[in-house]
Order: C-alpha cells, then sequence, then structure tokens
C-alpha cells in the first residue's frame, strides 16, 4: 500500500524513468499534465522506460532540474490532502463536521464502506453547487489511496477549499481502525 507520508523525500534526477518516477510520486503525471501538459493523453504521453530528461527534451526541451522542482512542490502539496485513518476517527469522535465521500465503484460500496459514506456519483455532484456546499469538508476514500488524490485535485480546482484524502483508503480504515471490516482484492 502506497503512503506518501511514510516517504521520505523522493530521489529524483534526471535519468530516473517514468516508471519509477511514478512509483516514487504517485502524483507525478497529474503534476507533469498540470505544468507542462505532459502524460494527460495519447499526444503528449509517455513511456514506462523513458527517463525525465528523454521526456523533458522532447516537451519544448525543457530543464529537468527545473521539472524536478515543480515535481517536488507538488509532492508537498499532494502530502497536504492527505488524512491518517487514525486522525480521520478522531475527527468523528469528536463530531467534526464532515462529508465522507466513496469513489469506488457501487459494488465495492455495498459490500463494504465507512460509516456514514455517501458514495460519489453524479446527482451527488450535481448537488454540490451552492458556494455553501463548497466550504464543508469533504474527505474522499477509495479502495487502497491509489486514486482518490485524483478526485480531490478536480475539487479543489473547482474551488472547494477543505478536500483530503483518507491514506491508505478503505482498505487501511479496516487494517487500522476496524479490524472487522472485510477487507478485499480488486481483480
Amino acid at each position: 500500500m502506497l503512503s506518501l507520508v511514510d516517504m521520505t523525500s523522493p530521489q529524483l534526477s534526471p535519468e530516473i524513468t517514468m516508471q519509477a518516477l511514478q512509483e516514487q510520486l504517485p502524483g507525478a503525471r497529474r503534476t507533469l499534465f498540470r505544468h507542462f501538459h505532459i502524460g494527460g493523453c495519447s499526444s503528449c504521453g509517455f513511456r514506462p522506460e523513458e527517463t525525465l530528461a528523454e521526456v523533458c527534451h522532447r516537451n519544448e526541451n525543457l530543464n529537468p532540474e527545473q521539472v524536478i522542482e515543480i515535481l517536488r512542490a507538488g509532492y508537498e502539496e499532494e502530502r497536504k490532502l492527505l488524512v491518517s485513518p487514525t486522525e480521520l476517527k478522531g475527527w468523528m469522535d469528536a463530531g467534526r463536521a464532515l462529508t465522507l465521500v466513496d469513489v469506488r465503484s457501487k459494488e465495492e460500496f455495498e459490500a463494504v464502506r465507512l460509516p456514514g459514506a455517501l458514495r460519489f456519483d453524479q446527482e451527488l455532484m450535481s448537488q454540490w453547487k451552492s458556494e455553501q456546499d463548497k466550504q464543508g469538508l469533504l474527505v474522499f476514500y477509495d479502495h487502497r489511496g491509489q486514486q482518490v488524490l485524483d478526485a480531490a485535485s478536480y475539487f479543489v480546482g473547482h474551488g472547494f477549499p477543505q478536500v483530503r484524502c483518507l491514506e491508505g483508503g478503505q482498505d487501511a480504515w479496516a487494517l487500522q481502525i476496524d479490524p472487522a471490516m472485510p477487507r478485499y482484492v480488486v481483480e
């Protein structure tokens, strides 16, 4: 299970492969796309075995060291979005107002979910239109915390100032908070 909070500062160099970069920085693709339009579609994609220097060279001859600094800044920003299962449980026990949003499939949601969670779907999204809705704390989670930052980034980019992601997802919650909660593997 990937954990941004427990990771030490990533070791990056221009020679790092894109696969290794994404393993060390799960949000690297989001950061590259947001800043340089790299990696978001087939016309700006990259191969796992390419090095960062090669990708920078064929994308307007970007300076790899400057790109690394932007990747590190993106990593630090994403770390700020994470909340540990223990911290979230503390918030819930203290009665802190928050909305838990499950971004997993309908089948996963129906099988097992965190207490009080809402399933993210079009209907829920259409309800969040007013400024009042944007002010509340939203805590997103998925199965293992690997895709949830995509959802969080979308909402941060659309004016929701209080967005967090459950580090390690529902699986970490089951391991650390509720051992009776069923765990599963997605195939």
